[in-house]
């Protein structure tokens, strides 16, 4: 027959009228008989020559039409009348078709795992998710640690959101972190085509095929698409519905930039739970009245488990096999860092397995970073210290470190600053490090302490030597400035504390009272802030070292700070055994340092005239070194015992003397202002009232720009009983505010 016929015409009234009722697009009966959309547009609109019998037959297969309704269609197509068709039954298979918005939800096909149960929390997760949700054709990642109840969460919130998508839910476990293999791509799409309604001979055998079909299918449905525990990116593209009414929800444990870039995704981020809502997780589990018996056990709990579901959830399930156990005896138990995991833990399930599978999935210099963070002794790592514990570079320990970042491992909480979960920390430690990792960090604090002493008091002598077995690190951060060297201070103050205790324990002499030692800026900067356990813990260290000078040394910082909290009699003995130790070892500066320090403790018992001598010796020791710095601190402290004997002629010319070391213009430190002060007194003693006040006024001022609260504290009060200035009383209770709230 000629195109336009009769014939030809019914065949494509028919075929019309058939894929309306399945409500099938043209490019969705297209794809799914094998023919282009072209072609059947011509057959619909009656300009196609008979179409040959396999053609026919494939859009029958399409339409589900059943063999006698096969034959029909061939018959319409041969003859140009149309005859009605029977379908093919279906009752254990969705309609081969895109159902219609204005079906019910239980007509749509349905893939959704069961809602979780004992489910609490996560009000702000739950209202980010319905946010990101709300847009057109979103693609939502639902992103955190192993454990921290992801699939949980949008489970949870795909059930109550069931009405939203009446289009369908479909729903895959993508197993990226799962140790029973990935299903192939080919395989999710088969599952979510026949969960569509199309014939299992009809779905394409590629993946781009299939993934061209689920498109189709989905484009005009409002669908909602789970996409659990994805590995990357790469993984999930091929699964995106991309209709405009379909949303996609991807869980994994990596933060999938990927998706970001590529589709606008707009992640939302699951962290661990608080106290409250890891107490009434338990309750879930365990029954609300067990858990009322014991609130501060069961919030105790939560705090142990770090706030992760999944730990929270199997400390729940060994108490519910043991109803008469106490929850406190269970946070007894876990409180023993050294058996927390094991305890967290059940059959193949626990926090050591799921981290297991997160490890497994990184790059080895990534996994190889993250076994030798448990040997970090602090809570924060950088770049550096991450690069002395693989010994490696710096710019390849921060790779790995954001590496682990998107593996949600660590934790980037300033930038270039990362922490980790107190449960991802103890299986850290559990793996093998070898046997170095311990020693390059605190060798790593050791260079990088020096180098901030050197930047925050220039021109002072280098606290010690090297240990004969330092392991010099790859790089060394450097300080522009004294500034910065304070950031740093102010940044790694705790961390510093904690690598003295460990490197104690470890037996590691040389470096427990080093370590000390390179926080000598910030001990008088802070010395009231409680440094006598630390310098106790250097000196037992520096003892057990046989090492006189850094005993010496120890001494002598502890005993100005014994002098600061008021222990006169203490710091005497501690730093007359200093000037000692420093005699004999022939270590002038370090003698020179403790006779300075020596003579503070001496005036504080009223003898200036014994503590001006043991000034004036220092002096003469630190200028026969040839060291000023020392020379001028001499100096500075000889004016101080000098003023406060009332002698303020020979007060005024050492501290003018002693101020014209420096000539940096624009230099201020804490000798300076030390020193302007006694210049201010001196001043005020021999008469000269206007000069006093100005000379204080600066020493004030710069002790506030300097951030030296106790200086400025010491000069403002001077000059409270020189001036009744009203502004100067606000200065001075600010300086107190400051000083008090800092302690």
């Amino acid at each position: 027959m000629d195109s336009g016929t009769p014939d030809s015409a019914g065949f494509g009234a028919l075929l019309r009228g058939l894929r309306t009722d399945a409500g099938l697009s043209q490019e969705e009966l297209a794809h799914a008989a094998g023919v282009s959309v072209r072609a059947l547009s011509y057959m619909e609109r009656g300009h196609s020559r008979g179409p040959q019998r396999r053609t026919v037959r494939a859009l029958a297969l399409a339409l589900g039409l059943d063999e006698a309704g096969a034959r029909d269609l061939e018959h319409a197509a041969s003859l140009g009348r149309p005859r009605r068709t029977r379908r093919a039954p279906a009752p254990d298979a969705p309609p081969p078709a895109a159902v219609a918005d204005t079906v019910a939800p239980t007509g749509a096909p349905d893939l959704l795992p069961r809602a979780p149960r004992g489910f609490h929390g996560r009000a702000a997760e739950l209202a980010a998710l319905s946010g990101v949700t709300a847009g057109e054709a979103p693609v939502c990642p639902v992103v955190g640690p192993a454990g921290v109840g992801k699939t949980a969460l949008v489970l949870h919130w795909a059930h109550q959101e069931r009405a939203r998508f009446p289009g369908g839910r479909l729903y895959a476990d993508l197993r990226g972190f799962g140790d029973t293999g990935e299903p192939s791509l080919l395989e999710v799409l088969r599952e979510f085509l026949q969960a569509l309604g199309v014939p299992h001979g009809r779905i394409p055998e590629s993946v781009n095929g299939a993934a061209g079909l689920f498109r189709s299918l989905a484009a005009d449905r409002r669908l909602l698409v789970v996409l659990d525990n994805a590995r990357d990116s790469e993984q999930v593209r091929p699964l995106l519905p991309g209709g405009r009414r379909c949303v996609t929800v991807v869980t994994s444990r990596h933060r999938l930039p990927g998706l970001i870039v590529t589709d606008a995704a707009r992640p939302v981020a699951v962290d661990v739970l608080g106290p409250e809502d890891g107490a009434l997780l338990l309750a879930g589990v365990l029954g609300a009245e067990r858990v009322r018996a014991e609130p501060a056990a069961a919030r105790r709990l939560a705090e142990l488990c770090g706030g992760l579901p999944l730990a929270l959830r199997v400390a729940a399930a060994r108490l519910a096999q043991h109803p008469g156990r106490s929850l406190s005896a269970m946070a007894a138990e876990l409180s023993d860092a050294s058996r927390r995991l094991s305890l967290l833990d059940v059959e193949d399930t626990g926090v050591r397995a799921a981290l297991g599978l997160t490890l497994r999935q990184l790059p080895p210099d990534a996994s190889r970073l993250f076994a030798h963070l448990g040997c970090h002794p602090g809570t924060h790592v950088d770049r550096y210290a991450a690069a002395a514990l693989a010994d490696t570079d710096p710019a390849g320990a921060e790779a790995c470190m954001e590496r682990l970042a998107v593996a949600h491992l660590v934790t980037e909480t300033v930038p270039g600053r990362w922490t980790l979960h107190d449960l991802v920390r103890l299986y850290a430690q559990s793996l093998d490090a070898g046997p170095h990792a311990l020693t390059r960090v605190l060798d790593h604090y050791v260079a990088t302490g020096l180098a901030a002493v050197a930047a925050a008091e220039p021109g002072n002598d280098e606290c010690f030597p090297l240990p004969a077995d330092f392991l010099p690190p790859s790089a060394v951060r450097e300080f522009g400035d004294r500034s910065a060297a304070v950031s740093w201070y102010a940044a790694e103050r705790d961390d510093l504390t904690l690598a003295v205790a460990a490197a104690h324990a470890a037996g590691l002499h040389g470096r427990t009272w080093r370590i000390a030692l390179t926080l000598w800026p910030l001990i008088v900067w802070r010395v009231r802030d409680g440094w006598v356990p630390l310098l106790e813990t250097a000196l037992t260290a520096a003892r057990a070292d046989a090492d006189p000078h850094g005993e010496s040394r120890v001494l002598n910082v502890l005993g100005w700070v014994l002098i600061e909290e008021g222990r006169i009699a203490e710091a005497l003995t501690h730093l007359r055994a200093a000037s000692a130790l420093a005699s004999r070892a022939g270590d002038t500066l370090a003698e020179a340092n403790a006779r300075i320090v020596l003579a503070v403790a001496q005036a504080a018992l009223g003898g200036l005239d014994e503590a001006a001598e043991g000034c004036e010796r220092a002096v003469e020791l630190a200028r026969g070194a040839g060291d000023r710095t020392i020379e001028r601190l001499a100096m500075q402290h000889l004016a101080r015992h000098w003023a406060d004997a009332g002698k303020w002629r020979q007060a005024l010319d050492a501290a003018t003397e002693a101020l014209a070391f420096d000539d940096r213009p624009g230099t201020t430190d804490v000798p300076r202002i030390l020193l302007l002060m006694v210049r201010g007194e001196a001043l005020l003693g021999l008469g000269d009232e206007a000069e006093g006040i100005g000379q204080l006024d600066l020493a004030a001022r710069e002790a506030e720009l300097f951030g030296y609260d106790d200086g400025a504290v010491r000069a403002l009060g001077a000059l409270l009983r020189a001036s009744a200035d009203e502004g100067l009383r606000a200065r001075y209770e600010a300086a107190v505010t400051r000083l008090t709230t800092r302690a």
